[in-house]
């Protein structure tokens, strides 16, 4: 009797209250608005984006599907081809030597050198501003008749050309310019992170078997930072595919549409052309190319943790 009424006090003790049920429950009743967000905002929009791209939409969106018509018809289009041609252009140069770039400016502080806080607060301030702030101060940088150029003339070289912002054949390239000087620095501070958390002792022991330092980089560092090359391919390729504002604020696609971009192009067909069917589709697209290189990045990564 005594054992039967211990064990039914125990239970009553053990039994979870108001306040430890509130407790557990908190945590979720906390991240459930902004998992809500997330579902509805990001993956409810891009299965409607989808939806939208299977149909006949153009001002309004419509129910009457046509299958890969719109597909079909962004394949055909001739800006749509010229944006993608120059998104390779853009995102080859652009992730190619804002890395290489960050690379060196990184070795460059590894050094310890004097001033290291300073310097390095000046490459990092162009990621401080927007695309738009960035885009807008290049316009007035390069453009012909108040920036680069006109100054040249005004030391007395009238012969000095640089009016590539107004060239069909150069435009793409100002952006390559604007971009690579804002995303250079944050490259940067990646490479440096990854720089400071190699033990010194590889080095040290590197250097008492006579390896000079350009082979210790080469040789030694930068294959162990790896994982910060992939990290910064991902983030810098994510930044070009998506690249709207700086385009608006630099070119807006011209001269005519020869520095366009996939951001740009399905913007304009989108909510000034009236053709919401077709920019879905190239919105999905962008959104194909974004996978394209996360994917393969998650998978390789996740590998390696298993193994």
């Amino acid at each position: 009797m005594e054992q039967t009424i211990t064990r039914s006090s125990t239970l009553q003790a053990v039994k979870p209250t108001f306040a430890d049920r509130l407790q557990s429950w908190l945590p979720k009743l906390v991240l459930a608005p902004t998992m809500l967000i997330t579902v509805v905002c990001i993956y409810g929009y891009i299965f409607w984006t989808a939806l939208l791209s299977l149909t006949n939409s153009r001002f309004l969106p419509s129910f009457q599907f046509v299958g890969f018509a719109q597909y079909e018809k962004l394949m055909e289009n001739d800006r749509w081809v010229t944006s993608i041609t120059n998104l390779g252009i853009f995102g080859v140069l652009f992730i190619v030597i804002a890395i290489a770039l960050g690379v060196m400016l990184a070795i460059l502080l590894d050094q310890n050198i004097r001033q290291e806080g300073a310097i390095r607060t000046i490459y990092l301030y162009p990621m401080a501003l927007s695309f738009i702030v960035t885009g807008t101060a290049w316009k007035w940088i390069l453009n012909p008749g108040l920036g680069i150029e006109k100054l040249v003339h005004d030391w007395g070289f009238e012969s000095f050309r640089f009016d590539w912002l107004v060239n069909s054949d150069m435009s793409v390239y100002t952006l390559v310019i604007a971009a690579v000087w804002q995303s250079s620095g944050f490259v940067m501070a990646m490479f440096l992170a990854g720089l400071r958390s190699i033990d010194s002792s590889i080095i040290k022991a590197a250097q008492i078997d006579g390896a000079s330092l350009p082979t210790i980089y080469w040789r030694i560092i930068l294959p162990c930072l790896r994982p910060v090359f992939l990290s910064a391919v991902i983030i810098t390729s994510h930044i070009a595919i998506k690249s709207f504002d700086l385009v608006t604020a630099m070119t807006a696609g011209g001269p005519g549409y020869s520095s366009d971009l996939p951001a740009l192009f399905m913007y304009a067909h989108s909510f000034t052309r009236g053709q919401i069917g077709l920019g879905a589709a190239s919105a999905i697209m962008m959104l194909a190319g974004i996978l394209a290189i996360l994917i393969p990045y998650l998978y390789s990564e996740l590998r390696e943790k298993k193994s």
